[in-house]
């Protein structure tokens, strides 16, 4: 069986504040903006890590979809606020540099470094629309 040529393109995370959405991703963690598309008053805000054009994070309104339910929206709403909805895995070659950055940039940190009984030192923040970013140390 020959494998397939699939890569990774992009990730969703949402986002209710877009100054502050870019704020956090491009002033603190350095990534840089690629697309920030408008519609009916709502912000779609790619970003991407320097150098790595092929793998982006849209931040996107949370619940924009029509078929969702005013309770879904609600639900949605109060994950967000308890940080429990949605998050991604980042990973960098110096936890300990870019963790210091996240607390100068005023990160929500969560967990400071940390060696994790399977295997990998990392720390997690969160964004400010709630959501887990976990940064892990390559090894």
């Amino acid at each position: 069986m020959i494998g397939m040529d699939i890569t990774i393109h992009a990730s969703y995370l949402p986002q209710d504040d877009p100054e502050a959405a870019i704020g956090f991703y491009r002033d603190t963690l350095g990534f840089e903006i690629r697309n920030d598309v408008g519609y009916n008053g709502l912000r779609w805000i790619t970003v991407g890590p320097v150098g790595q054009p092929g793998t982006s994070i849209v931040l996107h309104p949370p619940a924009a979809d029509p078929g969702i339910t005013d309770d879904e929206r609600k639900t949605i709403a109060e994950m967000m606020a308890k940080g429990t909805y949605a998050g991604i895995n980042l990973a960098t070659e110096d936890l300990d540099s870019t963790f210091e950055r996240l607390q100068a940039g005023d990160a929500d940190v969560v967990q400071e470094p940390t060696e994790q009984p399977y295997g990998v030192r990392d720390c997690a923040v969160r964004d400010p629309a709630g959501n887990m970013i976990r940064i892990q140390q390559l090894r």
